[in-house]
This record gives C-alpha cells, structure tokens and sequence, in this order.
C-alpha cells in the first residue's frame, strides 16, 4: 500500500518549478539526482484509504445528503426528537451505500486499466543486455527497444531505427484521433547505431537538455550533446507515449518524459467529479423544498410559543415542562413564563423539523442514478448507433453525464477528417497565368462532361496512381517541356516531407497530411516521380521534352517546417552550384512575399484562386526564389543559432525563416477537393431543426468556408444573411459583432455568421475566455 501511495503521489513544489531537463544516457546515478517521475501512472480517482472520506465529500455536496446528515444528529437529541434515529440512518446510509458502490466500481476500472497499462513490457537496456522490463519500471534515462505495432512506453528521443535513413513511421490516433501515419527520423549521428549493436548503445553518453515536461504535442524543443558536437531536436525525433510503431521493424529510443511527465499524462488530467444540469437542478429544487419545510416548521414553532404562553403554562399539571425550561413546575419556578415559552418552541421547532422530514425525497437520487445506469445500457444496445462497416457500437462510458446528451446548445467541430472523408484529390490548378482541370482537349478547348467523356490514360507512367483528369491541355504543355509547367510540378514533387518507399514493385507514400500526399501524388502521375529522401538530398524522376526519364537528385540544406502561424513550408535546395528556395502555402501568406515581378501574374492567378474557392475546392500558392551563395551561409549561421537555442526557439525560428522567403516569384496554384461524408449534410441539418447551433474550424479562404457551408446544409437558401466578422484590429472586430447583434435583433428568419481566425483570436484575446461567450 505504502509502495502504491508513494507512485501515486503528485510532484512537491520544487518539482513544479522544473524549467529544463537534463537526461544522460546509460548514467542513472546522474539521473537519480534529480528526482524524475518514474513511469507508474495512475489515473484513478480513489485509493484504498482516501475512497472513503474523499467519497463522502463529493456526496454530501448533495443538498439532500446534508440535510438528512443534520436531521440524524437532530434526532440523536432526546429533548427534541419523538422519532428514534434509525428511521433516518437506514435510507440515508442506503442511499450512500448505493453510490458509493457505483463510483467504486467506475474507479475499480481505472485502476484495472492502470494496472494493464503499468504492467506491459518493453526491451530495455540494463547491465550491458536488454532485459523485459514492465513499464512501471522504465525510468528516465533507460534506452528501449521497440518491435512493429508495439506501444511507446515513455517519451523518447529516436536514436536509430531498422528503415533507410533512420526513419521510423507511427500511428498517433490515441493522442490527437488522427488515422494517418507520421514520420519520425532519427539524427544522422546517432542513426549509425545496429539492430543487435548493443556494445555500442552500451557505451553511448550523450547528455539531452530539453524544455520541462509539458502538454503541448506538436512542439519539442531541446539539444543532443553528443562527442563535443550540439544538435537540435525537434518534434521530428520525438516518439511520445501513446504512440503506435507501424511499418518499422526496429527502433531504439531515449526515455526523456516517463509516467506522469508524458505529454499524454499531461493532457489527461486528474479525474473531477462532474454535477451535470440535472444534479443542479434537483440541488435547487432540494433548496426550495427545504425553505417551504422551515417556512413551515417555523409557522408551527410560532404558533407554539403563542399557545403556550396563553394556554399552555396552565396545563403544567399535566404536562410538565422538562426541568431546564424556565418557569417550569419540575423546578423552583424561576424565570417568567415568556422566557419557558421561547424555549418550548424552540425546541418545537426542530421537533417539527425531524416529523416534517419526509417532504424532502432523498430517494430521489437513488431514483436517478438507477434510471442513468439503465440509459447507459439503451445506448450501448441502440441498433441505430452502430456502425456496420466498421463493426462498432455506441458506448456510454460514464453513467455521470447521460442527460447532458439531451441539452447540447452548442456544438463545434472541426472540418477536415469530421466533416469530410480526409481523402484529397488534385482537382484543379493554375500555372502561369492559365488554369487547367476544366475537362479539355489536345487543343485546350472546353468539353462537355458526361459519362462517355474520356479520362487521359497516363499507364505510360510505370509509376502513375489513379488520377481522374479530362484536362488534355495540361498534359500536352508538359510533353513539350512547358517551363513554367516544369517548375510548378518540380516543386510539387521537392517541396513536401513525404516518405517514399517501394513496396512489392510499387512506391508508395507516407505523408503526414492528405494534402502532401495528393499533391506529391499529382506530380507523379504527371511524369514527376519523387523517389526517395534522405537526410541530405530528394531523389526525383523527371520526363523530358524527348520523353526520356531522368534521374534527378537535390542536395535537401534545408527544411523551412509549416505551422499554423505561418500557414506555408519552404525548403532550399542545390543542384548543379544552384541553389533554390521553393515555397507553397496559404495565398494570402505566399502573395504577401512576392516580389513586384509578380504582379501581373497574381492578378490572373487570384481570379483562378477566388473561382476554385467559389467550388468549395482546397487552395494553395507556389513559389520560389534563387539564392546568392553568399546570402545562404549567412542565413544558415542564423538558422542554426535558432534551431539550437533553449528559449523561445520557435519564435525565433520563425523570424529567421521570414529574413529569406521574401521577394519570391509566383509559379501558379492548386486546387484540390475534399469530399463530405455521407450523411453529413442529413446530420447537419437535424441538429439545426432540433434548436442546436452548430460552429465549424476550417483553415480554407472565406469563400471556400462558405461554399462547402452551403453543401454541407450548415448555411441554407432561407437564411436571411450570412455575417462576415474580418476586422484586423480589436476595435474593428467588436464594432462588426456589435453592428451584427443588432441586426440579428431585427430578424425573423435564420442567419449564420462566418469570422476569420484572426478575428476571432483578437476578441477572444481581449475581451472573451471561451468561444462560447463570444457567441452569446
């Protein structure tokens, strides 16, 4: 017990003040030092001792609970109490036994899940050999093996992987829901490291200094000390616990974060105790009952006093006072007749109190959790929640929160992968001042499209995938060497972080977003084939103006990462003494670095850009830029004090990435598709007709956001308006929300409101803490 209370412990407060992380391998005296979480993790709510007090607690914050709590010690009081007190003990004990029972048995849970999790193994590396090791044992420090499909135990730091070029491929549903596999690549220095080389992991010291545990998934910041040299480390080497190895062999990793310190840990929290609407509601109601009740009881402590006071006392013959009353008969008289009437009806009072006391209904709670654990089985056996094509069933997972089902007012969800399918297709694109997609012939006039219209048949590419495309023209520029169409489908195919390999004589794509993977898989079936990366070069197959395929291979300097502030990726590339910087993102971030040569070509470009919005279509903006030697070593000094620095990296990653994309030179766009589910725009629409007012996240321009609102039934024909919130400025921003609110006042029928996220960042910033108020 004393061992389960020790691990379940919550950090001190100097624990809380950690502000880095030093972690040395194959050193845990040195690690020991400075007190790290082990990895036992514990996500119960109760332990054996605290269960029944902490319990107790939590129900006796019930009105009724309390009530019944003072009424036994009322009726514990001889002078006052005509019932005896077991008529109250037995339901309220009932009553308690009850739930207590229940939240046991919601905790037995966590702690089986705890200790099935506690107890797995993982291959760790102990006294010069890898020994299996339960995961409650693995510490900070230790190096650990892992084999295909297995589970991460701790954070790790990815030191050497069984893949080319030391990558290693993972499934991060359980900590963001998302199905798609990422990629993890190891540092090039600590990739050299073999399968069964445990004499050389033996002696491997190196020190990590990372940032303190937190909760952020997207973000690592730290640096690896390894023979005198200091390298960065990014979220790019970071394998967090939770995570799934997939289509790797092997892998070797660093425990930096353990147990409770795990970003997943963090994420979780502690387990609260939740009141839903319906426990408020009977409080208030519990409330409102016991004021009638004194109300009452007073009414008849009154009227007591008065009757004894003018009738009463003359009745002492033959219903004495009790001894410590004044005036009474049973002593010497003392005290005025007035002063033996206020304490009769005092003690009248709670003798009413206790007789009244069946107007409260304690059996009410037991009532409603009874009719909770029974909704919760009419979920898990709804016929009409399961889901056939993937053999899954509704399943109530708590009997604390049923009815809160019933009374959702708001609801947001996120676009991409909730609403639609997360499978993109190349649709559409623009290149140099001409759009392509239309269906069109060799000579780039526009078809009709119907069932018997020709697809173009590209089979002469060994390594082309299943792109449906009408367009003729596109094709026919490509085949005689096009040069703004060769730049544009180049840079598809070397601006990405895809991974390619060849599986049974077929290459296929690993990419951390649809997105990537349909454009990369455009350049492809084009005759722009992206072979295979390393940590230093991209390896592409280029078609011709002969027709001949050309093995291409990029010198990779850099990798300029996308995030959602930056809303673009770059990378900088060299080939033949020529080095490069090619850009695709967001329009509106990408057309505000171009250089004034753009000009004209972002006029035709735009008008592309705002038609393929209009079509609900997914759009993005190419670029690219020639780089002066002189210029790029200068700017990869600056890189590199960034990427290794400890505070505020990403900032300033951020603005040494904004130094060079700038007075870049449009190439054209794309355009792809994301289909809606089925029976999204059914679902939508049922929710709105049920009063619930629904908000969609989507990164896509205002049109695009529109359009598929439109097609996904979210906004409808008989709204009356759609209110556009796009101020810059917060004064701007609350001036729109104040000019829409009145006249919505004004409105008869249904409306909708689309905001920008900068908009909705400044008033949430200034004015707001949840999406939710801004609403109201």
């Amino acid at each position: 017990m004393s061992r389960l209370l020790k691990r379940c412990r919550r950090r001190d407060s100097t624990d809380s003040e950690e502000t880095e992380r030093k972690v040395y391998s194959n050193d845990p005296p040195s690690n020991q030092v400075f007190n790290y979480a082990n990895n036992y993790i514990c996500t119960s709510k109760y332990t054996i001792l605290s269960f029944l007090p902490l319990n107790l607690f939590e129900q006796f914050q019930r009105i009724a609970n309390t009530y019944f709590l003072i009424l036994l010690i009322l009726q514990v009081i001889p002078w006052i109490s005509s019932l005896t007190w077991v008529t109250t003990v037995v339901p309220l004990v009932l009553v308690l036994a009850l739930t207590a029972l229940k939240d046991a048995y919601d905790d037995y849970q966590r702690h089986q899940s705890d200790n099935e999790v506690n107890n797995k193994e993982s291959m760790v590396l102990r006294d010069g050999e890898f020994q299996s090791e339960r995961w409650q044992n693995v510490i900070v420090g230790d190096i650990i093996r892992m084999k295909d499909d297995e589970f991460v135990a701790a954070d790790l730091l990815l030191l050497a992987t069984s893949e080319p070029n030391s990558l290693c491929y993972i499934e991060t549903a359980e900590l963001d829901g998302e199905t798609n596999l990422k990629v993890r690549q190891a540092l090039t220095e600590t990739a050299v490291i073999g399968e069964d080389d445990v004499p050389q992991l033996s002696r491997l010291q190196c020190e990590v200094i990372c940032e303190a545990p937190n909760n952020v998934l997207s973000k690592f910041e730290g640096t690896l000390k390894l023979n005198n040299d200091t390298l960065p480390l990014s979220n790019d080497q970071i394998l967090l616990r939770g995570c799934v190895l997939r289509n790797t062999k092997w892998c070797y990793g660093l425990v930096i974060f353990a147990g409770q310190d795990t970003k997943l840990m963090k994420n979780s929290g502690q387990a609260k105790f939740k009141r839903t609407q319906t426990d408020r509601l009977l409080n208030t109601l519990i409330i409102g009952i016991v004021v009638f009740l004194l109300l009452i009881t007073l009414a008849c402590a009154i009227a007591c006093g008065v009757w004894e006071t003018l009738t009463g006392d003359d009745f002492q013959v033959y219903l004495p006072w009790e001894s410590f009353v004044p005036h009474t008969i049973l002593g010497t008289k003392a005290g005025s007749k007035a002063a033996g009437s206020t304490v009769i009806s005092l003690l009248t009072f709670f003798s009413y109190l206790i007789l009244f006391n069946t107007l409260v209904p304690i059996s009410l709670y037991v009532s409603v959790e009874f009719l909770r654990q029974i909704q919760s089985l009419w979920i898990n056996w709804d016929a009409k929640m399961y889901y056939e094509p993937k053999d899954t069933a509704a399943k109530a997972r708590t009997t604390a929160l049923n009815e809160e089902l019933g009374q959702i007012e708001y609801i947001f969800s996120d676009k991409t992968g909730t609403l639609t399918q997360n499978i993109m297709t190349f649709n559409k694109c623009s290149i140099g001042g001409r759009s392509f997609g239309d269906p069109a012939d060799w000579e780039g006039n526009p078809i009709q499209l119907d069932d018997n219209t020709p697809k173009h048949d590209f089979s002469k590419n060994k390594w082309c995938d299943k792109l449906v495309w009408y367009d003729k023209m596109l094709v026919r520029c490509i085949e005689e060497g096009d040069d703004s169409c060769m730049q544009f489908f180049k840079l598809l195919s070397l601006c990405h972080t895809v991974m390619a390999e060849t599986k049974n004589g077929k290459l296929v794509y690993q990419a951390q977003s649809p997105d990537e993977e349909a454009l990369v898989g455009a350049a492809r079936n084009f005759g722009f084939v992206f072979k295979s990366r390393s940590p230093s070069t991209v390896t592409i197959d280029v078609v011709d103006k002969d027709g001949e395929i050309k093995e291409e291979v990029y010198k990779l300097l850099c990798i300029l990462d996308f995030n959602n502030v930056r809303k673009r990726m770059s990378v900088i590339v060299e080939k033949d003494g020529k080095i490069q910087l090619l850009c695709k993102g967001a329009d509106t971030t990408v057309n505000a670095r171009l250089s004034k040569d753009s000009a004209d070509l972002l006029t035709k470009t735009s008008v592309h850009l705002n038609e393929y919005a209009n079509e609900g279509l997914r759009t993005l903006a190419l670029a690219h830029k020639e780089l002066n030697r002189q210029v790029y070593e200068e700017w990869k000094e600056k890189h590199y004090q960034a990427s290794i620095s400890l505070t505020d990296r990403e900032q300033k990653l951020h603005d040494v990435y904004e130094l060079i994309e700038v007075e870049m030179t449009l190439i054209g766009a794309t355009a792809i598709e994301d289909k809606l589910q089925d029976g999204v725009p059914d679902a939508i629409a049922n929710l709105a007709n049920a009063g619930i007012k629904i908000w969609v996240l989507t990164g896509d321009k205002q049109e695009t956001a529109i359009n598929i609102g439109y097609s996904s039934k979210l906004l409808t024909s008989e709204m009356e308006e759609v209110f556009v919130i796009s101020g810059e400025t917060h004064e701007d921003v609350k001036q729109q929300l104040t000019d829409a609110r009145d006249q919505m006042k004004e409105l008869t029928k249904q409306f909708s409101m689309h905001t920008d996220g900068a908009a909705m960042e400044s008033t949430l910033i200034f004015d707001y803490e949840t999406p939710v108020q801004v609403i109201q």
